[in-house]
């Protein structure tokens, strides 16, 4: 009976992991996941010309899984051709998109601005947040929580991953951002899975008001993106949570637009 049980634990020893199981060591490891932080100016490039294929070819370049988009115009007015700039750039990269409006005016169709996440990657579930905003459209509106940080919940090969995409306020004043970055931290503390932050933070890394933003993330070392005719300013970010790590991080030389992408190589679970 005794040789009996010691077969049959050896027998299970050397037996594969039934499906749906987790083989020993597999849990943590190393998932690439290429992403791209691009803030498109409505597809108006440097030299002044609106070229939403010039935008695409960027992207497409890149091959990334994941790209987060700021100043992308939907139906918005005149100098985008009231087109739905969103869903013209996943048709022309052939990724999922889901566009987060900052604003959403009424017509037909409405006109919407805003951010977007475009993915090569499954979307279990996205959200549109509200954070702190001053107004571009009423000067006489005082800051307010206003939407346009978009999220969505990607699946990669090393599980869910939450990507986010913001366009923080430009303005000389850092008061607005530095409610942006409170509201931004409240936001990702929801989430316990990998965090990764695309987005035109309009303002440098070293920036007072981005301080605390940096207790919860970490941006990849890249060089400056703004302008993009003779970039001097890292506006344009790629950040990660705890548990990410960036491989490698280049800004993408492209006059598709006003500010330059920034491409990051990262590894999950690494």
């Amino acid at each position: 009976m005794r040789a009996l049980l010691i077969t049959l634990l050896t027998l299970l020893a050397a037996t594969p992991a039934a499906a749906g199981t987790t083989p020993a060591g597999s849990a943590h490891r190393p998932v690439a996941l290429r992403v791209l932080s691009f803030n498109t100016h409505t597809g108006i490039g440097a030299d002044g010309r609106l070229d939403l294929d010039r935008v695409a070819a960027t992207i497409r370049a890149a091959r990334p899984d994941v790209v987060g988009l700021q100043e992308v115009d939907v139906h918005w007015s005149e100098r985008s051709g009231f087109a739905d700039q969103a869903r013209e750039l996943a048709r022309r990269t052939g990724l999922r998109v889901f566009f987060a409006p900052i604003y959403d005016e009424p017509g037909t169709p409405r006109r919407r601005y805003g951010v977007a996440v475009l993915s090569a990657l499954p979307v279990l579930r996205t959200e549109n947040h509200e954070i702190t905003r001053l107004s571009t459209q009423d000067p006489t509106l005082p800051p307010m929580p206003m939407p346009g940080f978009a999220e969505a919940v990607v699946l990669t090969g090393g599980g869910p991953v939450h990507v986010y995409s913001t366009h923080l306020d430009h303005r000389p004043d850092p008061s607005v951002r530095a409610a942006q970055v409170a509201d931004t931290l409240r936001v990702l503390a929801r989430a316990n899975d990998p965090k990764v932050l695309l987005g035109d933070l309009n303002a440098e890394p070293g920036a007072p008001e981005l301080a605390p933003l940096w207790t919860a993330l970490r941006s990849a070392p890249t060089g400056p993106t703004y302008p993009a005719g003779a970039p001097a300013k890292k506006l344009d970010h790629v950040a990660v949570s705890p548990g990410v790590r960036v491989a490698s991080a280049t800004v993408v030389d492209s006059a598709a637009s006003d500010h330059r992408p920034v491409l990051a190589d990262l590894v999950l679970g690494s």
